[in-house]
C-alpha cells in the first residue's frame, strides 16, 4: 500500500488501494485498462486505514477553510484544497494544476418560480479553466499519470475530456492522443484540444466506438487511459461535492441533479457524499438523481427494463452531444449511487432540453446543452412529486454555454428543429427566442426596435 503523507497543516493524507466495486478484490495496483484482475469489471479507490482510524471532521473542515487563505498554488486549486480525501503523493510539488475547480454556487430566482421550488441553485463546473466539469479529475488523473513515467495519455471523448487532457498534458509536460467521432462533436471543444496541442484522431465511429478502440490500445502501446473508468478521475471530480457541502456550511441539500453520460461524474459526486457521511463531515445523504437525454437514455433504460441488474446499451443521438453516450461505462457505480441515496432517474426530451437551457441563460448564467437537463428533469420530479417545493435543490451545471455556441445560435434563430420531428412542437419555445436584429443603421430603426422590445 502507498505510504501516508502528512499535509503542511499537520493532518494525514490518505494512502489508497484499487478495490474492484463487483468482486470486492483489493490490489495496490492497477492494469491499464483499470479493470479487475479477477472478474474484468472497474475499480475504484478506496481508504482502507479510514475503518481504524478515520481523520477528524472538525479538523479537515478548518484546514480546508484555512487553505482558502493560503497562496500555495496547490491550495490554490479547489481540488487539492481536499487532498486529504485523495491519493497521497509524496511531494505536493508533483501536482499538476491549473487552479481548477473553486466554482460558485448561483440562486436560480427565475427558475425557481418556473420549477416552484424556491431554495434552487446551481454549481456551475463549467466555469473551470477548460469550461466543464472534466478539470476536477483531470488534475488529478493527469498527475498519477506523470508520476507512473508515463510520457503518453490518451482519452475517447464527446468534447469536454479532450479539452480538459490535452490541456493538463500540455501542462505537466506530456503528449496526448485524442480520439473523437468524427462529425459528433462541437468545433468549440475540439478547437481546445488542437490548440493545447493533443494529437486529435477524428474516428468513423460513435463514442462508444472510440471507447472500445482506446481500451485496446492501452494494453497494446505505453499510454496511460484518462476517461473516467480511470478511477484517479473520479477522486478528483468527488471534490465537486466536498466544495459544494462548503459553500453550504456542510448542510446537505435534499437534492443533487446531475446530467447523465457516461455515468462518471454522478459516480464520483456519490461516493464523495457517502465518504463525507461516513466521516462524519455531513449528518445525512442528499438525494442524487441522474437525467438523460431521451435518446441517450441507457441507464433510464437499464433500470427500468432490466432492474439495474445488466446494462441496456443504446445507440444514443442528441444535440446535447456532451451526454451522447449510449454504452455508458460507470453504470453500476451509478446505479449503486441512486440506490444508496435514493435518488431517481428520468429522461428529457430535446424540446425540453432547449427550453430549460433557454431559462437558465435567462438567469445570466449560460450552460451547455447537456447541463440543462437537470432543470428540465427537475421539472418532471417536481410534477411526480419525488422533489417537493419546499426542499432544496442543486442543480450541477457540468459545462459552460461556449462549449457549444451553434446549438445557441440556432436555437435562437429558430433553426435547431427544421426537419426533425419536433419542428412543429418547438413552436411553444419561441417566446424565449431572441434571434439577433438587421437593422439600417440609424437612430430611428434602433429606437424603433427598442420601443417595440419595451412592450
Amino acid at each position: 500500500m502507498p505510504p501516508l503523507s502528512t499535509s503542511k497543516q499537520g493532518v494525514r493524507q490518505a494512502a489508497f488501494r484499487f478495490r474492484c466495486i463487483a468482486c470486492g478484490d483489493l490490489s495496490d495496483t492497477a492494469s491499464q485498462d483499470f479493470r479487475c484482475a479477477q472478474c474484468g469489471d472497474l475499480l475504484e479507490i478506496t481508504y482502507p486505514q479510514w475503518k481504524d482510524s478515520s481523520p477528524d471532521a472538525a479538523k479537515l473542515k478548518s484546514t480546508w477553510r484555512n487553505r482558502r487563505l493560503s497562496s500555495d498554488p496547490v491550495d490554490l486549486s479547489g481540488v487539492w484544497r481536499f487532498r486529504e480525501l485523495l491519493p497521497a503523493l509524496e511531494s505536493e510539488a508533483q501536482v499538476i494544476t491549473l487552479r481548477e475547480g473553486n466554482t460558485p454556487l448561483y440562486e436560480l430566482p427565475q427558475c425557481a418560480r418556473i420549477t416552484g421550488v424556491p431554495r434552487l441553485f446551481a454549481k456551475h463546473q463549467g466555469l473551470n479553466p477548460t469550461g466543464s466539469f472534466k478539470d476536477a479529475g483531470m488534475t488529478v488523473a493527469a498527475t498519477f499519470a506523470r508520476l507512473a513515467g508515463f510520457r503518453w495519455v490518451a482519452c475517447a471523448s464527446t468534447g469536454n475530456t479532450s479539452a480538459s487532457m490535452a490541456a493538463y498534458a500540455a501542462r505537466g509536460g506530456l503528449r496526448s492522443l485524442v480520439l473523437v467521432p468524427e462529425g459528433k462533436i462541437s468545433w468549440s471543444k475540439l478547437s481546445q484540444a488542437l490548440d493545447y496541442g493533443a494529437v486529435t484522431c477524428q474516428l468513423r465511429t460513435d463514442f462508444d466506438g472510440c471507447l472500445r478502440l482506446l481500451q485496446e490500445l492501452v494494453l497494446r502501446a505505453p499510454v496511460y487511459q484518462l476517461n473516467s473508468i480511470n478511477p484517479f478521475r473520479l477522486e478528483g471530480q468527488k471534490t465537486l461535492a466536498l466544495e459544494l457541502l462548503g459553500q453550504l456550511d456542510w448542510q446537505p441539500p435534499d437534492h443533487i441533479i446531475v446530467p447523465g453520460g457516461n455515468l462518471g461524474n454522478s459516480s464520483a459526486i456519490g461516493k464523495a457524499l457517502i465518504e463525507m457521511r461516513d466521516l462524519g463531515l455531513i449528518s445525512r445523504l442528499p438525494k442524487l438523481s441522474v437525467i438523460q437525454a431521451d435518446g441517450a437514455n441507457a441507464l433510464v433504460r437499464t433500470l427500468s427494463e432490466a432492474g439495474g441488474k445488466r446494462l441496456v446499451s443504446v445507440q444514443a443521438e442528441t444535440r446535447a452531444t456532451a451526454i451522447r453516450i449510449g454504452n455508458p461505462a460507470s453504470w453500476k457505480k451509478a446505479v449503486h449511487v441512486l440506490e444508496a441515496t435514493g435518488g431517481a432517474c428520468e429522461q428529457v426530451t430535446e424540446i425540453e432540453i432547449a427550453q430549460a437551457k433557454a431559462e437558465i441563460g435567462a438567469e445570466g448564467i449560460g450552460c451547455e446543452p447537456a447541463s440543462a437537463v437537470t432543470l428540465a428533469g427537475l421539472k418532471k420530479l417536481v410534477k411526480q412529486g419525488f422533489v417537493k417545493p419546499e426542499e432544496s435543490v442543486v442543480l450541477v451545471l457540468t459545462g459552460s454555454l461556449l462549449k457549444d455556441p451553434d446549438f445557441t445560435m440556432e436555437f435562437h434563430r429558430g433553426d435547431l428543429f427544421k426537419g426533425a420531428a419536433g419542428e412543429s412542437a418547438s413552436a411553444a419555445l419561441d417566446p424565449l427566442r431572441r434571434p439577433p436584429i438587421v437593422l439600417d443603421a440609424t437612430l430611428d430603426a434602433v429606437m424603433r426596435t427598442l420601443e417595440q422590445a419595451g412592450k
